[in-house]
Order: C-alpha cells, then sequence, then structure tokens
C-alpha cells in the first residue's frame, strides 16, 4: 500500500497487531483501515442526523 503515512507509538502498534490477529485481520493495515472506515462513517452519520434535527427544527420555526 503507497499513499499517506501515519505514526504510531511502538505500544500501540503492538496493541493493533494483537487486536487484528485475534480478530482474523489479515494485517494490522486491513485493521485499522476498516476500524477508521467505521468511525468516519459513525460521525458522518451523526453529522447528517444533526443536520436532519435542525432542519425540522427551522420547518417548525423553532430557530432560524
Amino acid at each position: 500500500m503507497f499513499g499517506p503515512k501515519i505514526k504510531l507509538s511502538k505500544e500501540l502498534y503492538r496493541k493493533l497487531t494483537e487486536c487484528a490477529e485475534r480478530a482474523g485481520y489479515s494485517s494490522v493495515d486491513e485493521f485499522v483501515i476498516h476500524v477508521l472506515e467505521k468511525e468516519a462513517e459513525r460521525i458522518d452519520s451523526e453529522n447528517a442526523d444533526e443536520e436532519q434535527v435542525k432542519q425540522r427544527l427551522r420547518g417548525l420555526g423553532y430557530i432560524s
């Protein structure tokens, strides 16, 4: 895999390696990518939900 790189402490990398192995991932990279994709989706979903609430409140005239 080529592209952006991030730095991790040795301790965190060791922990991620153990987690990836226990969870059955083929590599630490695969595990980290999966976890980051899930977290990014969760954050995007929260932001979308918040925006929907604001739109409903605007429609009801509670906020401008």
